[in-house]
C-alpha cells in the first residue's frame, strides 16, 4: 500500500495538446513510513504540497508552451508533478526536473508514461545544498517557490551554484510576499528583474492574477 490516495487530471495547455497528470487526491493526504520527507525537511503539513496542480504551475506551463527554448539548458526548481518541465520535454527541449520531495521523481515518470513520453532527467533538489552532478543551466524556471520567508536567500544561493554567467530566470509568482525578498537576494549576485503582470485566465477559464518574475544576468 502507497499510503495515499491519487486522481487523473486532464490539464489544458494554452496552444498546446491537453496533458494527463497523476496528482495527489487532496492536500489532505501523507505517507511518509521510511522518513525519507523528514530528513528531506518537509514537514507533514507541508508534505502533500508537491502534488497538487497549483494555479501558477498551470500558468509557467502555458508559458513554456511558447517560449523560446531551442538550444537552451533548462532547469525547473521545485517542479511538483513537473507540468512545465513536460510540455518543455513535449516540445523537444533540454529540461532537467528538480525537487526535495522524495515522490516527485516517481510521479513524474507515472506522468511520463501517461504521456507516452520518452524519460526525462530528474535530480533531488535541496537548495541548501550543492549538488556537482545537477550541473549548470542557461535557463532556470520555477513558480510559486516563495511561499516561505527562507526561500527567497536558499534559493538565490542555489540559482548561483546552478547557473551559467548568461541566464534568464522565470519564476511565476501568485502574490505571496517574498518576491521582493528574492530580488534583494539576486540583485548582489548580478541579477536584473523584469516584472510582468499576469492576468490572462489559464487555459481552462479559471482566473489568474500574479506575476512573472524575468531575471536576467548578462
Amino acid at each position: 500500500m502507497a499510503g495515499y490516495r491519487v486522481r487523473l487530471q486532464r490539464v489544458a495547455v494554452r496552444g498546446g495538446a491537453d496533458l494527463h497528470i497523476r496528482s495527489l487526491l487532496d492536500n489532505q493526504q501523507f505517507a511518509d513510513a521510511d522518513g525519507a520527507a523528514r530528513t528531506a525537511g518537509i514537514c507533514s503539513a507541508s508534505w502533500s504540497l508537491f502534488g497538487q496542480l497549483w494555479p501558477s504551475s498551470m500558468k509557467l506551463a502555458d508559458l513554456m508552451q511558447g517560449w523560446a527554448i531551442a538550444d537552451r539548458c533548462i532547469l525547473e526548481v521545485g517542479c511538483g508533478l513537473g507540468l512545465a518541465s513536460l510540455v518543455i520535454h513535449r516540445r523537444g527541449g533540454r529540461v532537467t526536473a528538480s525537487d526535495c520531495h522524495p515522490l516527485a521523481g516517481p510521479f513524474l515518470q507515472a506522468n511520463l508514461r501517461l504521456n507516452q513520453m520518452p524519460d526525462l532527467r530528474f535530480r533531488a533538489g535541496h537548495w541548501q545544498r550543492f549538488d556537482a552532478d545537477l550541473g549548470r543551466f542557461d535557463l532556470i524556471i520555477g513558480s510559486d517557490v516563495l511561499y516561505e520567508r527562507s526561500h527567497p536567500e536558499q534559493l538565490a544561493g542555489f540559482i548561483q551554484h546552478h547557473a551559467v554567467a548568461k541566464v534568464d530566470v522565470l519564476i511565476v509568482d501568485p502574490g505571496r510576499g517574498n518576491r521582493s525578498a528574492f530580488r534583494r537576494a539576486l540583485e548582489p549576485r548580478g541579477f536584473r528583474l523584469e516584472e510582468t503582470h499576469l492576468d490572462e485566465p489559464l487555459s481552462d477559464g479559471t482566473r489568474y492574477r500574479g506575476r512573472l518574475l524575468h531575471y536576467r544576468r548578462t
